[in-house]
């Protein structure tokens, strides 16, 4: 894909904010999460790469994302507080795990609901592998299109996965500014 059909949210000097198109490549060798869309974050140097990192790690950044999860969730928002691990008999796929597993937490709400499905903002506290994916199948609402985790209605549902990073928000390794972009889902 050329990159002139990528569009360009913010760009400076050390970071590069854009829209990733579904299919583009961001994780090497994983191609069922290439089909998440949204914001996508690039540091243009070593320093701002490892500035950005710790935001990450130290969760000093905020992220939100929607998706079309299957059914009605009974309430219109709620949290999600479930331990995950990594299941090797089901590669790549991960798993609730109360013994094993590690902290993960989801805020979710409903915006609109739609028949048999409905559109949710899924605010992520933690950056678990799979977490917004299997914490939403937890609840018995799996996200449309996923072929990992959603049965054969929700799969059916939609043609790709469903979920779309929509906000990002992290200060600037180099000018310290607070900054917000937002991305709406093409869905």
């Amino acid at each position: 894909m050329p990159l002139s059909n990528i569009r360009i949210i913010h760009q400076d000097a050390a970071v590069l904010v854009v829209d990733k198109p579904t299919l583009l490549l961001s994780v090497p060798g994983r191609a069922e999460d290439n089909k998440t869309s949204g914001i996508i974050l690039l540091a243009r140097d070593p320093d701002t790469h490892r500035e950005l990192s710790r935001q990450f790690h130290d969760r000093e950044t905020e992220k939100a994302y929607t998706a079309l999860c299957w059914g009605q969730p009974e309430l219109d928002s709620g949290s999600i507080d479930l331990p995950l691990r990594y299941d090797p008999p089901t590669k790549p796929r991960h798993v609730v795990d109360h013994e094993f597993g590690k902290n993960a937490l989801t805020f979710w709400r409903v915006l609109e609901r739609c028949g048999d499905w409905c559109r949710v903002e899924l605010t992520p506290i933690t950056g678990r592998s799979h977490q917004l994916r299997v914490h939403m199948l937890s609840i018995g609402h799996p996200l449309l299109g996923d072929g990992l985790y959603a049965h054969p209605q929700a799969l059916a549902a939609w043609p790709r996965l469903c979920l779309h990073a929509s906000m990002l928000s992290f200060t600037h390794p180099q000018s310290g500014e607070r900054l917000r972009f937002e991305c709406p889902a093409p869905f």
